[in-house]
């Protein structure tokens, strides 16, 4: 079951902005990655979601935690947790929900994202 997305403060560079469609966490995902992060030593930044080329429709997503913001990344704030984007990424991540979702066959982040055309077989790619 999938839990309501916070709303989330978007820094863009050294502006604050008040946009919030770049990439919602919910409160599930922001749990799960704070767990996650505060095991990492030392402890990093914040996380980077992305979009990269591959697998089998073409995109895939990517999660890295990182030591710093980029250049023309976008930071979108969950009080104490970052969320770094680049601004390629941004633009097929736009309105993309991110959950944390454990059942009894598996556990892992999900991401349901409105600019997905279609999907692979396998569920780890897509198109847009």
């Amino acid at each position: 079951m999938a839990s309501a997305p916070t709303t989330p403060e978007v820094v863009t560079g050294p502006q604050p902005t008040n946009q919030n469609s770049v990439v919602n966490l919910t409160p599930s995902a922001i749990a799960k990655v704070r767990e996650i992060m505060a095991t990492q030593d030392p402890v990093p930044a914040g996380l980077r979601i992305g979009v990269v080329g591959g697998g089998c429709s073409g995109f895939q997503y990517s999660m890295s935690f990182e030591n710093g913001q980029g250049m023309m990344d976008k930071v979108v704030r969950y009080d104490d947790l970052k969320v770094f984007v680049d601004a390629t990424s941004a633009m097929y991540l736009n309105g993309c929900v991110v959950d944390y979702v454990e059942t009894l066959e598996a556990a892992g982040f999900k991401f349901e994202n409105p600019q997905v055309k279609s999907t692979c077989g396998c569920g780890s790619s897509f198109s847009v």
